[in-house]
């Protein structure tokens, strides 16, 4: 069906309520009562709802769905969904062969009464697009910024029935779904960081780009994937975690890469605030990183380079955050005061001391070193290679200019930043750039410039748009030793 920007959310709940195929139940716990309110205000509820029910209490909700680590989850939603849609056809058997059951869920957690939280939680519908068929999955979780509490719901609202709307009138096209989400709400009252598809109707979706079209869209500022290849919820993954980011382009990953994971992390689990079993680790690409030579984002481009860290078993994330002090400074609030570490080359060091990226704050590079090293920040420097010496480019001979030198001191001294030790320096002067030019050419010698078992990849896949030798054989690397090493990050 066209996408219609325009219609509003009682015209949507509406029609979904004079749909006599559209029939099921609402489960709301905590602020998030407002989705089936929406429905009974529309008129003609009695051909949609089926039941609504609001399990606030905890025993009560333990009873019904049974007991979960924490109310306001993604696993509580899907209990939620799971239950109250296997009751539909049990209860309603006559109804069965003519009616697309759903299933509404929501778990809510809303702005307390001082103002000290994050207003957040898991919407999810479970719904059949063809009587007695296997019902799909819509899971999406939001990050609610209005100061109010009862505008926080009444966004909710919105947003529950335009999902609802969504998944049963713009199926056919999941890019319209996710931009209809926000229908009626002023941009930057919610945020969507995180969106999943599920079920028969959608084995064509890739959840991974549907997240970075949230990113892409501005819903959401970051998005994340596990080694698995599964879309990861970034607050629910990092919570009070230890994180170690490296920032990049992976286009392709090389062994400079790797060897800046391995002895970043090495020396990160040696801080004495860090917690060694919590340490998550994580490859970062910002949206500007993600753009190719024609400045658009290639989605194919972005799912083969997410394909190949995965396989590394590396956790990615996609965020909009080009400065690192904005970066910091959306992790911190996830992360709560743990230790938070970069990794970067010694040339990046140098942009971050560039006054012109910090123009358009009030206070200059000093608001943003405000903002990057207020929280507990450490930086971990990888040397660079001087061609003409030979010698290694390090914190210890750093050029900036003078008046920002004592800046650079300060942090150096006070154990904010420091360079990398035990890096391998035969592998200093690889460039992802120029193995990039390489794998175009055609060139011999690209290979040993990447981990084996990305070349075995790019080489399969044809990356990059690498064109087969004839000579080429594919090999098994499951016992390779780059393969063993890059398990154990």
């Amino acid at each position: 069906m066209e996408y219609q920007k325009d219609l509003g959310n009682k015209q949507k709940a509406l029609r979904i309520n004079l749909n006599n195929r559209i029939y099921g139940s609402f489960a709301e716990i905590g602020a998030g009562q407002e989705v089936a309110s929406n429905f009974f205000k529309a008129g003609g509820a009695s051909g949609t709802v089926a039941k609504t029910m609001s399990a606030y209490d905890m025993s009560f909700s333990d009873a019904i769905y049974g007991p979960d680590r924490r109310y306001v989850c993604e696993s509580r939603v899907v209990r939620m969904m799971e239950k109250e849609f296997e009751l539909l056809p049990a209860r309603l058997p006559e109804r069965a062969k003519d009616t697309c059951f759903f299933a509404f869920a929501n778990t809510i957690e809303a702005l307390n009464f001082r103002r000290t939280n994050q207003g957040q939680g898991w919407i999810g519908l479970r719904f059949q697009l063809s009587p007695e068929t296997e019902p799909n999955d819509c899971i999406i979780h939001v990050l609610l910024h209005d100061n109010d509490t009862l505008r926080q719901q009444q966004a909710l609202g919105i947003v529950g029935v335009n999902l609802i709307y969504a998944c049963y009138y713009y199926h056919d096209n999941p890019e319209v779904m996710i931009d209809s989400l926000v229908d009626g709400l002023q941009p930057g009252r919610i945020e969507i960081d995180y969106f999943k598809l599920m079920g028969n109707n959608f084995r064509h979706v890739d959840s991974r780009l549907l997240s970075l079209k949230l990113v892409k869209k501005g819903l959401a500022n970051a998005t994340m994937f596990g080694p698995d290849g599964n879309v990861l919820q970034v607050a629910e993954e990092l919570y009070k975690k230890n994180v170690l980011i490296l920032r990049g382009r992976f286009r392709p990953v090389t062994k400079v890469n790797m060897d800046m994971l391995e002895t970043g992390l090495a020396q990160y689990r040696a801080e004495p605030k860090v917690e060694p079993d919590q340490v998550r680790v994580v490859t970062e690409l910002t949206l500007a990183n993600l753009k190719s030579g024609t400045k658009k984002i290639d989605d194919q481009d972005f799912l083969d380079r997410v394909d190949i860290l995965c396989s590394l078993g590396l956790t990615v994330m996609i965020s909009n955050y080009g400065e690192y002090y904005r970066l910091v400074e959306f992790l911190s609030k996830i992360t709560r005061g743990k230790m938070i570490g970069i990794i970067l080359g010694i040339h990046n060091l140098t942009g971050i001391f560039d006054e012109k990226y910090y123009k358009h704050l009030e206070g200059g590079i000093l608001a943003s070193f405000g903002q990057l090293f207020g929280s507990n920040l450490k930086l971990y420097v990888y040397p660079a290679k001087i061609k003409q010496t030979g010698n290694l480019y390090n914190c210890d001979n750093f050029e900036l200019p003078f008046h920002l030198f004592g800046l650079f001191r300060y942090l150096y001294d006070n154990d904010r930043l420091e360079d990398l030790e035990g890096v391998n320096t035969e592998i200093l002067d690889i460039i992802s750039d120029e193995v990039l030019e390489m794998i175009h050419r055609n060139e011999a010698g690209w290979e040993d410039k990447v981990p084996a078992q990305v070349a075995q990849q790019i080489k399969d896949k044809g990356l990059f748009q690498y064109t087969l030798n004839q000579g080429d054989k594919k090999s098994d690397l499951n016992s390779s030793p780059d393969s063993v090493a890059q398990r154990k990050i």
